[in-house]
Formats: structure tokens, sequence, C-alpha cells
């Protein structure tokens, strides 16, 4: 680290989380727009002014449910973390097979990271345990313990959605199997929370897939 270049200087510094300006494709600049204790219409309100059209009012207070979530976990909500947070509540299908409940994750120094997951499947709970090379990793081998999908992932990729060690992830997932490729999305302050949202969104891709095809199945 160069003379009198501290630690707190690389946190605060922009280019430490962004490969690139907001505004080098075609986003504004990163806007703090609302907080904890902003209310149901100040979010439609921002909605409507970044161009968001919700479908109904349940979709609304959905959104608005997972806006309240968040401000609990950031000080701070930009733009783009709102713009990513419908996206992903939209990413959401009612008639997903696969879905999240809980989950706990350990990482210690010295041992072998171990996820806990219990997803749903159809309506009813499934739960399972893992060891990994990482907390990701132990997380996605416990889903597929549970799911038996036979897919192979093809990339797993992280980007941050905002600046500020208390940022949003945003994680991509791409899965083939059989000859299908898919891709999930997930975003949380979690990765690992966000990693596992990626995973499953591209599982229940997969499974659509092949009960479309497959419809006597």
């Amino acid at each position: 680290m160069s003379p009198g270049f501290t630690q707190d200087g690389v946190l605060k510094h922009r280019e430490t989380y962004e490969i690139m300006r907001a505004e080098d494709v075609g986003w504004s600049h990163n806007k703090l727009t609302l907080g904890k204790l902003s209310g149901r219409n100040a979010f439609r309100t921002r909605l409507t002014e970044l161009g968001i059209v919700m479908e109904s009012e349940e979709a609304l207070n959905a959104a608005f449910a997972r806006f309240k979530e968040l401000a609990d976990k950031k000080r701070e909500i930009f733009d783009e973390d709102i713009q990513a947070l419908v996206t992903d509540e939209h990413g959401i299908d009612t008639c997903d097979r696969f879905k999240l409940v809980s989950m706990k994750v350990c990482s210690e120094t010295g041992e072998t990271p171990h996820a806990h997951l219990v997803l749903s499947d159809g309506g009813g709970e499934l739960s399972a345990d893992e060891f990994g090379g990482g907390p990701v990793d132990a997380s996605f081998r416990a889903i597929e313990k549970v799911v038996g999908s036979g897919s192979i992932l093809l990339l797993y990729s992280v980007n941050n959605i905002t600046t500020g060690t208390d940022a949003q992830g945003e994680v991509t997932t791409r899965l083939s199997k059989a000859g299908r490729i898919v891709n999930g999305q997930g975003a949380d302050t979690d990765i690992v929370i966000a990693s596992v949202k990626a995973y499953l969104n591209a599982l229940n891709k997969l499974f659509s897939a092949e009960e479309r095809a497959h419809p006597q199945v």
C-alpha cells in the first residue's frame, strides 16, 4: 500500500468495488433514494420515477416488503438496489418447484465449511447437510443432495450492484443438463444467500423445461 493511502481510503474508493461506472452502461449515477423509514408511497413514487410499473397491488406489496427487509440490512439504498430488488421479485414464480426456506452456513479458520439447507419441494420440506471447499460450494452440494438434478455448473459469477461493504451482491449461475443450458440470478447483501437463490432459480428453469418437454410426467 502506498504511503499516505490508508485502508479506510481504499474502502471509500469507488474503484475498489466497481469495475466500471454505472454511467458507462447507461445507468444514472448511484443515487441515494430511500431509507429504513421510507413508506410505501415513497417507494411507489420512486418506482414510477425509475420507470418501473408493478403489475398489481399484490406485486407492489411484495416488492415493498422485500425493500423493508433490505433496508434493515443496508444503511443506504440506491436506485440500483431497487432495480435489482424488483428484478429479483419478478424472477420468483409462484409455481417454482424449489424454494429456499432456511439455511445455516458455518465457515471457520481451519475447519471445512458446512451448510445446512431446508428447501420446499412442491409444498413439502426437505433438508440436507453438506461440506464443501467453501460456503458456496457446501451450499450447492446440499442443494444437489436434495434435488439430485444431475446438472453441470458451467458458470458462477458475482458482481456488486452498488458500492460499499454492505452492497448487494448479484450472482449468476449457468447450469447444463441433457443439452439444455439455463441461467439463474439471485441478489442479496449476503453473497451465499444470493448464490443459493441463483442456483435454485436455474434449477427451477431446468425442471420447468423438463415438465414442458414431458407433460405426461
